[in-house]
């Protein structure tokens, strides 16, 4: 508890936001859905969105920089809630995507400012543990947030006034902390092109988690429903996938300091896409929940796994930078993939979501099978410890990740995982977690 003392201020925070984040993440779709938008400009609200958390990760630490975490996360829970309700009064389709590039940019500023604020509350020793909860929190929340749809067959304006109330709650508990506010945000970090050359495994991962669940999130929703016609079903759905992912996060990376990551992933792109193909043929709904489970239980955990092998093919001082880029990726691809995929579901019906969905888990599973190890391949016993993670966060997570500390891992300049040579041997240091 002494541990967790120093920053319950942001993680209630943290649990009242993304209560409403969750909850408004199913709920646009399913809204837009009502309003009789096709599936291609819900696709492409929900490409907006993640379109906007790029932006938003680019842009906003300057200004949290200059005004103050306090000020910019007041600030920009007050642009998320007057967009958010003017999407109440409007129905027209170009300004609905407009309002979610909006609140796409401002969610990653929202989690930039606590996350950040994390790092400076905690010392080393503890970040690890720190970003466990807080990635449970977030998991948790997430969920939880789900079942306050139901209220949205009482009244429709429902849910947007509790999204409100959620995010308004948020803003009072870092507003009234007593923490000293954290040095200036620094200027986002990437490189695809350096994460690419360090490791084609990481690369394939962190866009083909973005692909697959971004694209759930954006169509998952208005595909149960056609599915059910039933609204209330739907959260339970949603839900069922977020747990089984936090679920699953844990065992599986475990499994995956014991195991060489490539199968890891490998393993779970073909554990999706066969729970994928599944939902294609569920007809019942507690088919449907098994398959929502057991797709968010390897979907899920695509990213997270990812991003430990960007860290096992980087040198300490990179990490930031990789993991940076692993996590843009994962937006580049949800934003890609939203958009095709709901252009696909209006030409070939709904059951194109999880068709398609199916079909780039097991085009990702086979890239990634069929990479070579390079000399930069990392022993079982020298790969970094696993840390739990999730792609709802902004790059500032990992400035307080263990991996990313400032003392170099290796004297040796890691190389591409293909660059193989059977001749050479590197011995590699024991990674420090």
């Amino acid at each position: 508890m002494s541990t967790l003392k120093p920053v319950s201020s942001l993680l209630f925070t943290t649990a009242f936001l993304l209560a409403g984040h969750g909850l408004h993440m199913t709920f646009l779709p399913l809204r837009a859905s009502e309003l009789g938008m096709s599936q291609t400009l819900i696709g492409l609200s929900g490409s907006a969105y993640f379109a906007g958390f790029m932006t938003g990760a680019l842009l906003i630490p300057p200004v949290i920089a200059r005004v103050g975490h306090i000020r910019s996360f007041t600030a920009l829970m007050a642009i998320f809630l007057c967009s958010f309700l003017f999407l109440s009064l409007f129905d027209h389709a170009f300004f609905w995507i407009s309002i979610r590039f909006i609140l796409g940019s401002v969610m990653c500023g929202a989690y930039t400012v606590i996350e950040s604020w994390l790092t400076e509350q905690t010392d080393t020793s503890r970040h690890g543990r720190i970003l466990a909860v807080y990635t449970a929190i977030v998991l948790s929340s997430m969920a939880v947030g789900q079942y306050l749809l139901g209220l949205a067959e009482t009244n429709p304006l429902y849910p947007f006034i509790l999204v409100s109330l959620l995010v308004g709650c948020a803003i009072v508990p870092v507003s009234l902390t007593r923490s000293l506010a954290p040095v200036p945000v620094p200027a986002t970090r990437f490189s695809f092109s350096k994460l690419y050359r360090r490791s084609h495994t990481a690369f394939a991962g962190g866009l083909g988690s973005g692909v697959i669940t971004g694209s759930f999130w954006a169509l998952g929703a208005i595909y149960v429903l056609a599915q059910t016609n039933d609204p209330s079903f739907v959260p339970a759905f949603i839900a069922a996938n977020i747990i089984g992912g936090a679920l699953a996060q844990y065992p599986i990376g475990m499994a995956s300091d014991r195991i060489d990551r490539r199968f890891v992933l490998s393993a779970l792109c073909a554990a999706s896409g066969l729970s994928a193909f599944g939902l294609l043929y569920a007809e019942t709904q507690q088919e449907l929940l098994l398959g929502a489970f057991a797709f968010g239980a390897a979907a899920n955990s695509l990213y997270a796994i990812s991003l430990a092998k960007a860290a096992d093919n980087s040198k300490r001082d990179e990490f930031v930078t990789l993991g940076s880029s692993v996590l843009l990726l994962c937006a580049l691809g949800s934003a890609g993939g939203s958009f095709v995929i709901g252009w696909a579901m209006r030409l070939m019906g709904n059951e194109a979501l999880f068709g398609l969905l199916g079909c780039a888990s097991v085009a990702t599973g086979i890239f990634i099978a069929f990479q070579p190890p390079g000399k930069t391949s990392v022993g079982i016993d020298d790969q970094s410890a696993f840390i739990a993670s999730t792609s709802a966060m902004a790059p500032a997570a990992f400035e307080q990740d263990p991996r990313s500390g400032d003392e170099p891992e290796s004297t040796v300049e890691p190389t591409s995982e293909q660059d193989y040579d059977p001749s050479v041997e590197l011995v590699l240091t024991e990674a420090t977690t």
